[in-house]
């Protein structure tokens, strides 16, 4: 099979250009690079069934020859990318969806999102199931992305009700390990970044608002499996394993012994989300799904990656 990858450069893309080629699939790789990272993909740069091409998919796209997946990964993710790029991840959400999209109508390919938990924004429903509309505020800072990614839905559907497309959506919620960026803004990096410092970490609020983490390879297991079923409806893939943000980062001053780390609480941000736990039952009775890497064993992998980079 013959794949694209928009977005293969970022930290999740490049996990799944990995899992693709390891599946055998030749894998064509896009990314502009405005938040992926070259680095995330050099040791692929060399592998007989890899490409790299550098575009933005927010403009059309040819690719050669036939495709069989067209997987569209592309868009800052992070609230740090997202704010400082307004723009670009309204486009890329929208243009790029329907360029993507496009291209998967073409070649007669199958069309898988990345959509994310942010479409149900700041939930009155928990934890968050698929069937749930959320609770979203289009004019807020965070708009920019979370209604980007709500337009990518919606056009995703139309073309599968309309042109017959495969498609297939992935809701990812928290996503963690190797090849995140230490200044991208997420907690996760933050708390890490600041620990192996010996800084104080910044925690928002009183630290209630919780998350759940998933990490990387069972998320790219999750989207395999997604993209080999028949399911056309949305489907949540994240770890149902609910964390405090002060928890975390208690758990994280604990991983590095003598640390000069302290908490140093800063006000909450406009529109944070104040709890986010997926409903994972979809995933699991469709995909046969749930994630296998638990927390401490998946910190510590990550922890390892950004002492080597730090």
């Amino acid at each position: 099979m013959r794949t694209v990858i928009t977005g293969g450069a970022g930290f999740v893309g490049s996990h799944l250009c990995e899992r693709f080629l390891a599946e055998g699939h030749e894998v064509v790789c896009l990314d502009n690079l405005l938040t992926g990272l070259e680095r995330n993909i050099a040791h692929l740069r060399d592998h007989p069934r890899f490409s790299f091409v550098l575009h933005n998919i927010s403009e059309p796209v040819t690719i050669d020859g036939p495709v069989d997946a067209v997987l569209h990964f592309a868009s800052p993710a992070s609230p740090a990318d997202y704010l400082a790029h307004p723009i670009p991840t309204l486009k890329v959400g929208s243009l790029g969806t329907h360029n993507a999209l496009g291209l998967a109508k073409a070649k007669d390919a199958r069309f898988l999102l990345a959509s994310t938990s942010e479409i149900y924004g700041d939930p009155e429903v928990h934890p968050q199931r698929e069937d749930y509309w959320g609770n979203v505020n289009t004019i807020g800072p965070r708009g920019c992305y979370d209604e980007a990614k709500r337009f990518a839905e919606a056009i995703t559907m139309a073309y599968h009700r309309f042109h017959g497309v495969q498609t297939r959506i992935v809701r990812i919620f928290n996503t963690y390990g190797p090849r995140m960026r230490l200044n991208d803004g997420r907690v996760l990096p933050a708390f890490m970044s600041q620990v192996l410092r010996g800084e104080p970490l910044t925690v928002f609020g009183e630290g209630q608002q919780t998350r759940s983490f998933c990490y990387v390879t069972d998320l790219v297991d999750g989207i395999y499996r997604l993209l080999l079923s028949e399911e056309s409806m949305p489907v949540n893939i994240g770890n149902p394993s609910e964390i405090t943000v002060l928890e975390l980062a208690e758990e994280i001053i604990a991983m590095v012994p003598n640390t000069r780390s302290t908490i140093d609480y800063r006000p909450l941000p406009q529109d944070d989300p104040k709890r986010r736990r997926p409903d994972i039952t979809r995933a699991r009775e469709i995909l046969g799904w749930e994630p296998k890497v638990d927390r401490a064993e998946g910190l510590e992998k990550t922890l390892e990656f950004f002492r080597s980079v730090i």
